[in-house]
């Protein structure tokens, strides 16, 4: 009899509710009596522990012989020297990554622009829902680093980081999985404001250049024998405007989502169990020869909440430009970086 697989997945956003049920998802879909690590990420101990604990409360529900074991890395992908330290430790500690997802989220956000809100609501629902505009973001922010902030957490921080682990993932024939959004239009990206600064839509410009980024780099990585694919969650409770929600506004939220399901959208999952179902589902791709690598694979759901998976194509324009200029800047920053490696273990 062989001996069972084991395999070593990274999620990065793990403490938020997407990240959480990504993982979830991703131990339910392995085989019975794999062994499975789990990478979870944060800024901080004590939210590692806290989501951990979350996980192993999971798994412990389910009826599954194989392994599950947790380890953490603390990275904060608005520091690069943090990045740099992080893949040093999953280098020192890992011959192989099987699964990366990209799972990054940072907005910069302000408020809601409540008037804003009801006159896009009511003009056009699903519209309003699934391509706001009230959502109030600040303008220029930048990291400790001098980057855009949304630009640095969201997009390069997660490349430099995919970039430094190819080889783990390479042992591994491994899969890169970006996690776009629903709002990445090409109107939100201007390629002379590729950090972002400018913009008062730093977040879906974020996940534009994710877009470009994934099919500028899919190709050379199949190469290598590393699989990427582009998923987007669709609409789903998430944390981020929580702050801004008292329970009226909270539940006045819930009934738009289910009401815009309800007249046909098929992106209003709600549930982050359901959102998780696309980066799952092309991480575990069985037949992936026959697979497209070109597309976004988008959660969905009907109207009654039964999920499946909604192909997108992908406007391709830039994505060579903005690959050629991530790519410098990562030149730059492995030039900063020399012997700055320290040890994240003794971060809290």
């Amino acid at each position: 009899m062989s001996a069972p697989q084991w395999k070593v997945a990274l999620v990065t956003g793990t403490n938020c509710n997407l990240g959480m049920n990504i993982v979830y998802r991703l131990i339910e879909a392995e085989e019975d009596d794999t062994r499975i690590t789990i990478i979870v990420t944060s800024r901080t101990l004590p939210r590692v522990r806290e989501v951990i604990d979350n996980i192993k409360a999971y798994v412990d529900k389910l009826d599954r012989s194989g392994i599950v074991d947790y380890d953490y890395l603390l990275v904060d992908f608005t520091d690069m020297v943090s990045i740099l330290n992080a893949y040093y430790e999953m280098n020192k500690k890992y011959q192989k990554l099987d699964y990366f997802f990209a799972c990054s989220a940072q907005g910069v956000y302000d408020g809601i622009d409540w008037i804003g809100a009801v006159k896009e609501i009511c003009a056009n629902p699903i519209k309003g829902a699934t391509d706001p505009h009230y959502k109030i973001q600040r303008v220029g922010v930048k990291s400790q680093d001098g980057m855009g902030l949304v630009f640095q957490c969201n997009v390069f921080g997660p490349y430099y980081l995919t970039q430094k682990l190819l080889p783990l993932l390479e042992n591994a024939k491994g899969r890169i999985i970006w996690i776009s959004s629903i709002m990445s239009d090409p109107k939100y990206l201007s390629f002379d404001d590729l950090q972002l600064l400018k913009t008062d839509s730093s977040y879906e410009g974020s996940k534009r250049e994710i877009d470009l980024l994934h099919i500028a780099t899919y190709d050379k990585l199949r190469e290598r024998g590393i699989k990427q694919y582009l998923i987007h969650p669709g609409i789903f409770t998430s944390m981020s405007f929580f702050q801004y929600l008292n329970v009226f506004t909270y539940y006045g939220m819930l009934f738009m989502f289910y009401l815009v399901r309800w007249l046909g959208s098929p992106w209003m999952n709600i549930s982050g169990y359901t959102a998780a179902n696309a980066p799952v589902y092309v991480a575990k791709l069985v037949s992936q020869t026959f697979e497209k690598q070109d597309v976004k694979y988008g959660s969905a759901c009907t109207r009654d909440g039964h999920e499946y998976i909604k192909i997108q194509e992908v406007d391709k324009t830039g994505a060579e430009d903005l690959l050629k200029y991530l790519d410098d800047l990562k030149a730059d920053w492995d030039d900063k970086l020399k012997d700055q490696i320290t040890n994240s273990r003794q971060r809290n």
